[in-house]
Order: structure tokens, then C-alpha cells, then sequence
């Protein structure tokens, strides 16, 4: 008995100190109170509260490449509000069965002019005031008003635009313009960084701040057809950095805060963002404001040839065994084409060394082409392969 007592004390003894230092550790180790920001307040010995020192490893990774494209390009991005009118042809004849039967054609048509708001994106580019963004946002549009990053709000002048390359110019007078540097599309590569940054539902958030969204380079050298007839875009940047309605016109910029291209459109089947959008590369890009700022539109290249495709009717008319090419259906006396050599019958088979399969290849292979530039038809005349210089000048007007 006496024994087990003893035994009972040592343990009693054993379990004591053990939670006296239990509680003195307690004391001495600071507590952490997590906060709504997901830092942690931490209560020191004296009873004040810190912020818990961060690792500086972990303080400079948030300094990433996007953080510091964003401020390079952000303040110079603005956004566009544009008032438009189009015109609008209302029936005046009820929607109704009955008076669709007895009484068509007895009411004329309604037709007049509505103002609407297009909002988009835009990037300066020159300390002279000059705003780089998308044709389909300001184009032919009444008034234009361009808001900084900063908060102030300017009157724009649209200088031009060109809706094949859906690229167009707007002015604004002001001191201290915040000015984005310019990239090199050309020496993009698949996989890089690409950050949108633009004002995405234009004004819905009232807020002039621009949103930044990140992904990569998906691809290059997109050839996307337009929505319309004369819209052709080419050499495309795709990118799966989010771009949603209002980002248009809005810069697409690398990791070392340079804008390679300017956000165009997606590709969608829902209206929002599904990972496909597409930018227009910045050296495009440079060659048309050139134009634009310059001339005040981009002047149309005269080459004076009209080419078709080879049908195989027209293959076997020809005496062709192939029906890949383009054929010279007319050459336009006096033209460059002309005084370079190229003659009716030639089969054009690639420009600048690109191969042609077809006419709208060898549009697309001219396109972008400025006035002064020479290019390099490759031709089949008969059995002979040869080659044609011809400098590009302006169309007759």
C-alpha cells in the first residue's frame, strides 16, 4: 500500500511539471491572429501587435513579371467610350396576323437615326497624345471620350481608321501622358507570357482602373477571316489571357512590359471569354498609325494584277497538271506588275518565298505591304520557274 502511494505521488509530481511547462511556453510563443487580408497579426511579449515579417524570398515573388508588365503598360491603357448612330428601319404595321394579310404595304417605314455608346480600350503610344485602338470601337463615330488610368477624362479626335485592318487612331491633348513601351511582335515565341490589360464591360464598374488578365502566347501567325468582306486579319497573336467585351483595342503586352499587339476579338460561342482571343501584332500595328497619323488613312498598293484560282476545268484548259497556284487573269498595262515582267497566264506559286495555293493566300500574302515595299512573285510561265520584283505604289486616284 505504502508502495503504491509513492508510485501515485511520483506520477501526480510528473503530470505537474509537465504543464508548468506547457503554460510558460504558451506565454513565451506570440500568438497569430489571422486577418481578412490573409496576413497574421502577431501579439509580442509586450503586448503589441505587428505584422508577422514576411521571407524575403516570398516578398520578392510577388514582384513577378506580370506585376511589373502590368505597372509599365497599365497607366498608359485608357478606356473609350464612342457615340455612334445607326440607322434604324421600324415597321409601323402592328405584329399581327391580321393586319400582315389585309394590310401589308399600307404603312410605310420608319426609318431614322439612333445614337448608341461602343465602349473599347486604347493604348497611348506617343507623348504626343496619340491613342492607339480598335476600328469597330470609335469608327465613324459622332464624339469620342478618352479616360485615364488616373481619372482624367479627355476629349478624342478620331485621326482615322481602316476597317480591313480594323485599326484606328484617336488624338488627345493633355500634359503628362503616361506612354506605353512598344514591343517587337516579331520576336514573339509560343508559350511566353501575354497580359491583356484593358477596361472589360466598359464603364459597368465606374472605375477607370484597368483590369489585367495573364496567360501565354498560344499561338502565332493566325490567319482569321473577318466578319465581313473587306476585314482580313492576319499573322494574328492568339493568346488564352482572358479578353472580354470591352478589352478591344486594349494593349496585349509581354513580360518585360512591352506591348506586342492590340486585342481584337475572340473566338466564342456564348458571347464571354472561352480561351481563344486574338490580338493584332504591334509591327502591323505601327505600319498602319504610320499611315494614319501621316495621311490620315492607309493608302491602298497597286500591284495591277488580278489573279483566280486553278479550277480543274480551267487546269485542264490550260494544260496544267496541277491546280495549286494562282493564275494572272489580267495584267494592268503600266502597272508595277507590268513593268516588272509578269504577263497574263502566269501561275503565281508563292510571294516573298511563301507558297500560294490559292487567291485568297496570295491576298493575304500582300497584306500589310506598304507603299515602296518590293515583293517577290514566283511564277510557272509554261515550264519555267522565275521570279519578279515589283515595287508597290499607290493606287491611281
Amino acid at each position: 500500500m505504502r508502495y503504491a502511494i509513492i508510485a501515485l505521488v511520483c506520477i501526480l509530481a510528473g503530470v505537474s511539471v509537465g504543464l508548468y511547462g506547457t503554460i510558460r511556453a504558451l506565454r513565451q510563443r506570440p500568438a497569430y491572429v489571422g486577418t481578412m487580408d490573409g496576413g497574421a497579426t502577431r501579439r509580442t511579449r509586450e503586448g503589441h501587435d505587428g505584422r508577422a515579417a514576411s521571407s524575403p524570398d516570398l516578398g520578392a515573388s510577388r514582384r513577378s513579371a506580370v506585376v511589373l508588365a502590368a505597372e509599365a503598360v497599365g497607366p498608359a491603357a485608357v478606356s473609350i467610350s464612342a457615340t455612334r448612330t445607326r440607322t434604324v428601319n421600324q415597321n409601323m404595321l402592328p405584329q399581327d396576323d391580321f393586319f400582315e394579310r389585309f394590310f401589308r404595304g399600307t404603312f410605310p417605314d420608319r426609318t431614322y437615326e439612333q445614337p448608341y455608346e461602343s465602349f473599347g480600350s486604347g493604348v497611348i503610344i506617343d507623348d504626343d497624345g496619340y491613342v492607339l485602338t480598335i476600328d469597330h470601337v470609335v469608327g465613324g463615330a459622332s464624339s469620342v471620350k478618352v479616360t485615364l488610368k488616373d481619372g482624367r477624362e479627355f476629349d478624342g479626335r478620331v485621326l482615322g481608321g481602316d476597317p480591313r485592318y480594323d485599326l484606328a487612331v484617336v488624338k488627345i491633348e493633355g500634359e503628362n501622358l503616361p506612354i506605353a513601351p512598344i514591343g517587337d511582335s516579331d520576336d514573339l515565341v509560343v508559350g511566353e507570357w501575354a497580359i491583356a490589360i484593358g477596361n472589360p464591360f466598359g464603364y459597368l464598374l465606374n472605375d477607370p482602373q484597368p483590369s489585367v488578365t495573364a496567360g501565354v502566347v498560344s499561338a502565332l501567325h493566325r490567319d482569321v477571316p473577318g466578319n465581313d468582306s473587306h476585314a482580313i486579319y492576319k499573322d494574328m497573336i492568339q493568346t488564352d489571357a482572358a479578353i472580354n467585351p470591352g478589352n478591344s483595342g486594349g494593349p496585349l503586352v509581354n513580360s518585360r512590359g512591352e506591348v506586342i499587339g492590340i486585342n481584337a476579338f475572340i473566338f466564342s460561342s456564348s458571347g464571354g471569354y472561352q480561351g481563344m482571343g486574338f490580338a493584332i501584332p504591334i509591327n502591323i500595328a505601327r505600319l498602319i498609325i504610320n499611315e494614319l497619323i501621316e495621311y490620315g488613312r492607309v493608302r491602298d498598293v497597286w500591284l495591277g494584277v488580278k489573279v483566280q484560282d486553278i479550277t480543274p476545268a480551267l487546269a485542264q484548259r490550260l494544260g496544267l497538271r496541277d491546280v495549286r497556284g494562282a493564275v494572272a487573269s489580267y495584267v494592268e498595262p503600266g502597272s508595277p506588275a507590268d513593268r516588272a515582267g509578269v504577263l497574263p497566264g502566269d501561275i503565281v506559286v508563292a510571294v516573298d518565298g511563301k507558297l500560294v495555293y490559292e487567291v485568297r493566300e496570295a491576298r493575304r500574302a500582300i497584306f500589310g505591304a506598304r507603299i515602296g515595299d518590293v515583293i517577290t512573285l514566283t511564277v510557272l510561265r509554261g515550264t519555267a520557274r522565275m521570279d519578279f520584283d515589283v515595287k508597290l505604289e499607290e493606287v491611281p486616284r
